[in-house]
This record gives structure tokens, sequence and C-alpha cells, in this order.
């Protein structure tokens, strides 16, 4: 348990300042290893979510894949109704996937996160998940 109150299985991770400006909320990342294929554990207080964004990648590069591992949030690609991802959800984000992910508004919510190598393996920072498009998604025990 973190001094939050929110019991998962990984660390809670420092603040993620670094990435700061593509969350609306507090985000928090625990690298959990590195190497060829870093993998994090990525934290979301309530109502915390990631601006769309695109994973890029070629050679079999570029895909995300996200394993809920605690809490209650949600994934969305564009074009594509809301997923809730529980614990055990495991979603993959093909590379070139426009999409976001994050807390539903009344839980935390914690992934682990890595993206497959390959070739010209990058991310691109999108715009924001705007407060109605967000607030339209049902919270926590409700269904999209």
């Amino acid at each position: 348990m973190t001094d939050h109150g929110f019991e998962q299985i990984f660390p809670l991770g420092e603040t993620n300042d670094a990435y700061a400006e593509n969350f609306i909320g507090q985000s928090y990342l625990a690298p959990l290893a590195g190497g060829s294929v870093p993998v994090s554990n990525v934290s979301f207080e309530p109502g915390c979510r990631n601006n769309w964004h695109i994973h890029h990648g070629t050679g079999g590069g570029g895909d995300q894949v996200l394993l809920c591992t605690a809490g209650s949030g949600w994934y969305q690609a564009e074009g594509q109704d809301a997923v809730g991802m529980e614990p055990g959800t495991a979603i993959r984000v093909p590379a070139g996937t426009k999409h976001w992910h994050g807390a539903k508004a009344d839980s935390w919510f914690s992934h682990v996160a890595f993206i497959t190598p390959g070739e010209d393996v990058s991310n691109e920072w999108l715009e924001p998940v705007t407060d109605e498009v967000y607030g339209r998604l049902p919270k926590s025990g409700e269904n999209a």
C-alpha cells in the first residue's frame, strides 16, 4: 500500500514530471526493467489521463502493451468506444494507433507498459482528452 492508500503489487514510483505536459492530472512512473524492452509501472490518480498519442515503429516495433495491475481505468483508440481496464486486462496497441489511457474519474489505476523494439520507434504526443469527452465516460462499476 502506498501513502495514498492505493494497493498495488509494483512500486508507485516518482511523480511523472518529465511527461507532465502530456497528462491531465498526476501520474507516477516506476521503471521495472531496462534494456532493449524497458518496462514501467505507470500509476494514475483518479481522473488522470494522458493525451492522445501514437507510438510509431517499423520492423515489428512500436506496438505498446498495457497490462492493468490495479485499480480501474480506460483505454480508447481513435474512432472506437472506450474500453474499461481492470486488473488482469491486457491490451495490445498496434503501432500507428492514435489512443489514450488513464484512470476512471473515481479510481486510481496502474498498468505495466512496454513498447516492442524495432526500427524508428518513437512516440508522438497529441491533443489532450477534453473534460467533455472524458466526462461522458462511466465511473467505476459502470459499463461503457
